[in-house]
């Protein structure tokens, strides 16, 4: 698998690529990443979000438009697609695809798995395919998602971070914000950050 990223607008949100098997899976379109993922695909084939928070979904819905693919969003963050209290111009995005909890889903061949981990946001999301895991703003490098937001939990963050501790294979973590991590390395701070919340 090709991973191509991009941090894209002013929180500099990253945009990824994941191709494999000719298929490209563009995950978090943020501010302004239309050009770019259209310049960097050959084969788009849907959109990926991990939540639906401004600077991750900006793009959301001229990508979908204009490459004429579907997009899928966790169920419980679809309401912020439509409108955002921090950035009133938010460009709507209307998903194809709600998906629930967790969820594993095939999308031309292409096994990819959706964890929940709300706390950050209601739908917040893990996308895992095959050696990957993309975060979006649950899990950074040496850092986790903030949960003093409009509609963040910190009960539900501490609850989320207890079970990404239970996760027993390792993966490259690929997160919204920031350099690559791994799941075993940020097992290891899960502690600090229940501590701490």
């Amino acid at each position: 698998m090709k991973i191509q990223v991009q941090p894209m607008g002013p929180y500099q949100t990253n945009c990824y690529i994941a191709t494999i098997g000719g298929k490209d899976f563009i995950i978090d379109p943020g501010v302004d990443a239309t050009q770019w993922v259209i310049k960097h695909t050959t084969n788009p084939v849907a959109i990926l979000n991990t939540h639906g928070h401004f600077d991750h979904v900006w793009s959301n819905q001229e990508l979908k438009e204009t490459l004429n693919i579907p997009l899928y969003t966790p169920k419980k963050d679809v309401f912020l697609l439509q409108s955002s209290e921090m950035m009133p111009d938010l460009p709507a995005s209307y998903p194809d695809f709600e998906i629930e909890g967790d969820a594993e889903i095939e999308i031309e061949g292409i096994k990819i798995k959706f964890r929940h981990y709300p706390g950050h946001c209601p739908g917040c999301s893990t996308i895992e395919i095959e050696d990957a895991m993309f975060s979006g703003d649950f899990i950074f490098k040496q850092s986790i998602g903030r949960c003093d937001f409009p509609f963040s939990s910190p009960q539900d963050m501490k609850k989320s971070l207890q079970k990404f501790k239970t996760i027993a294979y390792d993966k490259k973590v690929y997160p919204g914000h920031g350099e690559p991590t791994s799941i075993k390395v940020e097992q290891a701070n899960v502690e600090y950050w229940l501590n701490a919340i």
